[in-house]
């Protein structure tokens, strides 16, 4: 482990997972120069036995375990906010990162600005103002835990598909258009092929088993239908 945060330790809390010592000295510092408590790790078991960070930037390249699998890792026993940093661009990679967890996406090159950006975004998304639980008919959607229940049945859902829902959720019935969500689920910046939100949205459904509950309004977005018009379509 290096870079190691000195002094006050600061409310957000950033762990930079990246094996080329200048890049993370670089990332470290810019992170504390804006106000975050940031450390760096060099590789994925450092990673792994790190205390749980508010946000980790985590290279897919690492030199002992795969970044996917390192991801996977953390999210399987953590809420923690998660921003892949790779040279990786290709949309199969971004896809693969964002299915085993991820909350977000970075391709090297990037400026320092978007990535604050980034992480500004992803935290709001993981600390949400309002109600805890919202609920629409058979649907509960717990936003601190961000476990969600179908008739009291437990439904585990990806990060991204727990995002959906919540944009559809906040609002039943409204329409969401397709780069509301992106920009809410994925982020701000998305510039990405839209493709990838159908099948998420496809995997929801088949998860919730509500048929209907989830519409799609063509040429416009998505909504949640009202439990009545949920039970009645085949």
């Amino acid at each position: 482990m290096y870079a190691r945060t000195g002094g006050e330790v600061e409310k957000t809390r950033v762990l930079v997972v990246e094996d080329d010592r200048g890049i993370a000295e670089s990332l470290v510092r810019g992170l504390r120069q804006a106000g975050y408590g940031a450390e760096g790790v060099r590789t994925g078991r450092e990673a792994l036995s790190a205390p749980t960070p508010d946000v980790v930037l985590l290279d897919l390249g690492l030199p002992d375990i795969d970044g996917v699998e390192v991801c996977r890792r953390l999210r399987a026993r953590s809420d923690v906010a998660i921003i892949a940093v790779t040279a990786r661009g290709e949309e199969a990679d971004r896809v693969v990162a964002l299915d085993e967890g991820a909350d977000d996406y970075l391709v090297k090159p990037f400026g320092l600005a978007e990535l604050l950006a980034r992480i500004r975004a992803v935290l709001r998304r993981r600390r949400p103002s309002g109600p805890e639980t919202l609920r629409h008919g058979p649907l509960a959607l717990d936003l601190r835990t961000r476990q969600v229940t179908v008739d009291g049945r437990a439904v585990a859902l990806t990060p991204k598909e727990f995002g959906i829902l919540e944009c559809l959720a906040v609002d039943p019935g409204r329409v969401v258009t397709r780069q509301q969500i992106l920009e809410r689920a994925w982020d701000a910046h998305w510039y990405g092929p839209t493709k990838v939100l159908d099948v998420h949205v496809a995997a929801l459904r088949r998860k919730i088993g509500v048929p209907g509950l989830v519409e799609t309004v063509y040429g416009r977005g998505f909504r949640l239908g009202t439990v009545r018009e949920s039970r009645e379509k085949p």
